[in-house]
């Protein structure tokens, strides 16, 4: 009967010690796992901090000089455009030239049927041959009689009569000599020249056709080198030009042609209106450009930048940096407060374009650091990772910037 309590003894003693380890070995696992999940909650923060930090390049602001100029849409026009009509009226018989050719100045281009001119100028020249007969004629008997009323065989009337006659004659003669110039002159207009030098027009008329004089058109000749370039500035562009644009204080103009790239010879204003257009409230402008090469046609539109001078101390922006709010123009700034770098808005005052860039008269101060890109998920306040515009980070850290910020 001891022996049975004793055994029950060290059974009780041995079961409670074993419970006690397991105990302590829970109590030590419990607070061990604690610690872990208190470190990965922490280790976890940080990489989601690291995650959300926007990737974002950005170029840092250097003051710069940038020319004062504006541009318009412009058309281009022929210096001279001539419309090419016959001074006489015939059958056109043939043409002497071929349309888009260059044409000089006084080449025939056409030839009106010469016969009835021909004929007109015959008949013109024998009409003059008769008239001076008539003026020997009345010149030999001016002479007779004068002998006979020396002697007193006629009278003074008759004499006088016979020197009228021949005085009449005589300007007879001059009429019939104006009427042979103007049938050669006639004649000669069968032949039509070009009045200037340029390119030939289409023809407007085949051969074989009737045309009128002075109102059939058969083709124009357009001078093309130089070229002029017509345009307008309305009043605020004016006056961002620094007032009235005349040729004296217009620097300089050039030409951006449709395919964005500028035109390689530089222009002169030669006309400047007086006044504003009041239908459109626009003054308008006109330069000359040379055109040798003949790049430039009659018609295009073309953009023409006018330069006035220059303005110091600007910054340049990227334009996909400048955004529009409420407020107006504004652009996102990196900035750096209590150890977090993140977005900050900054209005500005723009100047207009220069190039691929915003002019940025105010708002800004050297060393600034503007975001150009990823503005779309930027927002003020947020955190940012900025690199230089020229060594921005792929794409793979916004992609998973992405991702994160959806989670």
């Amino acid at each position: 009967m001891v022996v049975t309590i004793k055994q029950q003894q060290q059974k009780y003693i041995s079961s409670t010690g074993i419970r006690i380890f397991t105990t302590k070995l829970a109590a030590v696992a419990l607070i061990t796992s604690l610690l872990l999940t208190g470190c990965g909650k922490k280790s976890d923060e940080n990489v989601a901090a690291q995650m959300l930090a926007m990737p974002v390049s950005v170029v840092e602001m250097q003051p710069t000089t940038v020319p004062i100029s504006a541009e318009a849409v412009a058309q281009t026009e022929g210096a001279k455009e001539v419309e090419v009509r016959p001074r006489v009226g015939g059958i056109l018989l043939k043409k002497l030239f071929e349309e888009g050719e260059p044409i000089k100045t006084g080449q025939a281009m056409f030839l009106i049927d010469p016969a009835p001119f021909q004929i007109a100028l015959s008949q013109a020249k024998a009409q003059l041959a008769q008239q001076r007969a008539r003026v020997e004629q009345t010149r030999r008997e001016a002479d007779r009689l004068k002998g006979l009323l020396t002697t007193q065989s006629i009278s003074q009337r008759e004499y006088d009569n016979a020197t009228s006659e021949n005085a009449v004659a005589v300007a007879t003669v001059q009429q019939g000599d104006a009427m042979v110039r103007e049938a050669e002159l006639n004649l000669s207009y069968t032949t039509v020249t070009a009045p200037s030098s340029g390119v030939a027009g289409r023809f407007l008329f085949s051969e074989g056709a009737l045309v009128a004089p002075n109102t059939s058109l058969l083709t124009t000749v357009v001078q093309i080198s130089p070229i002029w370039v017509r345009f307008s500035f309305s009043d605020s562009e004016i006056a961002s030009l620094g007032g009235r644009i005349n040729e004296g204080n217009v620097k300089k103009v050039t030409l951006l042609l449709p395919d964005g790239t500028e035109y390689k010879h530089q222009g002169k204003l030669n006309f400047a209106a007086s006044q504003f257009d009041p239908a459109l409230g626009t003054q308008q402008l006109r330069a000359t450009f040379d055109n040798a090469d003949h790049k430039l046609l009659p018609g295009q539109f073309v953009r023409a930048r006018v330069t006035t001078g220059t303005r110091d101390g600007v910054f340049l922006v990227p334009q996909t940096a400048v955004l529009t709010g409420d407020q107006g123009k504004f652009v996102y700034v990196v900035e750096t407060k209590e150890g977090k770098t993140a977005a900050s808005v900054r209005p500005i005052q723009e100047g207009g374009w220069q190039g691929t860039n915003w002019v940025i008269l105010s708002g800004l101060k050297t060393g600034d650091k503007v975001i150009a890109d990823n503005l779309i998920k930027v927002r003020p306040g947020s955190p940012v990772d900025p690199h230089p515009l020229e060594a921005a980070p792929g794409a793979a850290p916004a992609e998973a910037a992405d991702k994160q910020v959806a989670k």
